[in-house]
C-alpha cells in the first residue's frame, strides 16, 4: 500500500498536512499554513525535496529521543518527523519519507 498526504484543518484554522507511510504511521507532519494553497505548495515541496538527502536534518530531543526535520532549499523546514526511541528508528523515517512522498496521492482527513 503506497503511502499518502492527508491535508486538514487544524483547531486553530490553519491548514496542516500529515504524509502517511503505507501503514497508516504518520511518518512527516507539517508546519500550519495561513491558506489551502501555501499548503499544498508544503506537499510539493516535501515531494521534491524528500529526494535530497542532504535536506533532512537529524536531532535529538531535550529527552534523549530522535527526530528529524525536512528542510527547503532556503532552509525552512517543511516537515518534522515524531520521535523515536532509536536513531536507527528516525533514520528508518527518513527513508520512509523519501520512498513514500514522490508519488503518495493526496487526500482530505477524514473527520
Amino acid at each position: 500500500m503506497a503511502g499518502k498526504f492527508e491535508k486538514f484543518v487544524g483547531k486553530d484554522g490553519k491548514h496542516y498536512f500529515s504524509l502517511k507511510a503505507g501503514n497508516g504511521e504518520i511518518i512527516l507532519q507539517s508546519q500550519g499554513y495561513a491558506s489551502p494553497r501555501s499548503r499544498d505548495n508544503g506537499i510539493e515541496s516535501v515531494r521534491r525535496n524528500s529526494q535530497h538527502p542532504e535536506r533532512f536534518e537529524k536531532k535529538t530531543a531535550k529527552n534523549g529521543k530522535f527526530f528529524f526535520t525536512l528542510n527547503a532549499t532556503n532552509g525552512q523546514v517543511v516537515g518534522m518527523s515524531q520521535m523515536y526511541k532509536t536513531e536507527k528508528g528516525r533514520d528508518n523515517g527518513i527513508d520512509s519519507v523519501a520512498r513514500n512522498a514522490p508519488d503518495a496521492k493526496v487526500v482530505e482527513a477524514k473527520a
